[in-house]
């Protein structure tokens, strides 16, 4: 089998005539016209019925054709593919991510792409909708939570675990927290996607919701975890924002064998045959830099 021959005969299909496939092929039209003739002689029948004026498809020529240029194009893909993995990740790169992932973490991320990758220009877009990624043009997106689109593919991260915080300048000051049911007598800053009438917190099997007075509710993650910075109460947050702070000294989980919801967290991409180098090289980086921030485990009953 010659695959040179179905190769310039998938060519004159496309081109129209010999001519035109020969220019594109940088071939004399005889050579074209020659392997398309030892095709059809090695096959036994004709592929192409030939006029003054134009060339048509035999209905054996337009299986042949149907089958070989699927055939051409999977072999060309391959070689695509081979060329872009010698390739240093080059290009924009659209990212999505949820609103409230948290400045530190995402500031990081894009400090090691930028530091590894300095040709891969990197775009956040930080939003709290559901985002289409292929409709949309997001090569990846960072999504937390149970994912509903089957079409995707996702790289598990780790778990967002919801806890309670608060500042040592506030728990110096205010009565004395070690139970759930004690967050009556404290002053509870509240994310209103987190419940606006009552928390939830979770110790193994255990269960227990504590109803909250509404008196401070934002629907701004960084705004409440400022307060509790700022000494103003306690506060239900990720872990995962409140790291930066815990290093420091800043914040302390209190009630630390509790917790809320515990949301995994994935690194998604429209499925594809071969993949990009820039996405593979961010998916490389994302994983080793927001693994460490999403280790959280559910708490373990007593």
């Amino acid at each position: 089998m010659d695959f040179n021959e179905a190769a310039v005969f998938v060519k004159v299909v496309q081109a129209g005539s010999f001519s035109a496939a020969a220019r594109q092929l940088q071939l004399p039209t005889s050579t074209v016209s020659t392997r398309v003739a030892r095709l059809e002689q090695r096959l036994g029948i004709t592929l192409l019925q030939r006029t003054t004026r134009r060339l048509s498809l035999t209905e054996a020529g337009q299986a042949y054709f149907e089958h070989a240029s699927l055939g051409l194009g999977y072999m060309l893909e391959a070689e695509a593919a081979i060329d872009a993995a010698r390739q240093a990740p080059q290009g924009k790169l659209r990212v999505s991510a949820p609103a409230d992932l948290g400045d530190s973490l995402l500031a990081g991320l894009v400090n090691q792409v930028q530091l590894q990758y300095p040709a891969l220009a990197l775009e956040l877009l930080l939003t709290e909708r559901y985002v289409d990624l292929v409709a949309e043009g997001i090569d990846a997106a960072i999504r937390t939570g149970e994912l509903g689109d089957s079409s995707l593919i996702a790289k598990p991260l780790g778990n967002a675990c919801w806890a309670t915080f608060a500042s040592q300048e506030y728990l110096e000051q205010a009565p004395p927290l070690r139970n759930p049911q004690d967050l009556n007598q404290h002053h509870c800053l509240q994310f209103s996607p987190m419940g606006r009438d009552a928390w939830t917190l979770r110790r193994g099997n255990d269960s227990i919701t504590i109803p909250l007075s509404g008196h401070t509710i934002a629907n701004s993650i960084g705004i409440v975890r400022h307060m509790a910075l700022n000494g103003q109460g306690v506060a239900l947050l990720p872990t995962y924002i409140c790291k930066p702070g815990m290093i420091i000294g800043e914040l302390q989980r209190v009630l630390p064998a509790w917790q809320a919801r515990h949301d995994p967290v994935h690194l998604v991409y429209p499925r594809q045959r071969f993949m990009p180098p820039k996405l593979r090289a961010f998916l490389d980086v994302a994983q080793a830099v927001m693994q460490p921030w999403f280790n959280d485990a559910p708490a373990a009953p007593d």
